[in-house]
């Protein structure tokens, strides 16, 4: 029976998991991968505005760099100052903005755009699934954390998450 080279070598798949882009800060990760082509932007609204944060959280982030969204579905933003996109690291300093309802099936991918009313609020960090099935917090990086009270949400705000475009060639 063969055993593969990382068995055999300790420390391989740590170095491994070290260079890989997962673990790189969201700043560095490359945002549009060269193997997405272009998707519809997801929409949706406020369904219920959230006004608190907190600096002891302890979200982990999903190791999945998208989620596909069906029509119908809730799901909770939360921002962070946090940077690190690696599976599984801690987010702890969050603002949570609220509920939001999506208009239509799509895809929701790590480095895309949330605006809300128009405004940019940040970037898709990832996704943290400690309420899941029920629903996912959407962790969107922003310079500080913000509220929903911060940015003066109401229900049916309109919210978007939008491909950032794809690095030329």
């Amino acid at each position: 029976m063969l055993t593969p080279p990382a068995a055999q070598e300790p420390g391989v798949q740590e170095r491994a998991a070290q260079e890989s882009p997962a673990h790189k800060p969201a700043a560095q990760l490359p945002v549009a991968p060269r193997e997405d082509g272009l998707k519809r932007t997801v929409h949706g609204c406020v369904v219920k505005v959230l006004i608190h944060r907190r600096d002891d959280r302890g979200m982990a982030l999903e190791p999945h760099a998208s989620r596909c969204v069906r029509a119908g579905e809730v799901h909770e933003l939360v921002t962070t100052d946090h940077t690190d996109s690696a599976p599984g690291a801690r987010i702890d300093r969050v603002g949570f903005l609220g509920f939001v309802e999506l208009d239509r099936g799509g895809v929701i991918d790590r480095g895309d755009t949330v605006r809300i009313a128009g405004r940019t609020v940040g970037t898709v960090l990832g996704f943290d699934a400690c309420h899941f099935p029920n629903h996912y917090n959407i962790l969107v990086h922003a310079d500080t954390t913000v509220t929903g009270a911060d940015l003066e949400l109401t229900p049916e705000t309109p919210v978007s998450f939008e491909q950032t475009p794809p690095p030329h060639p």
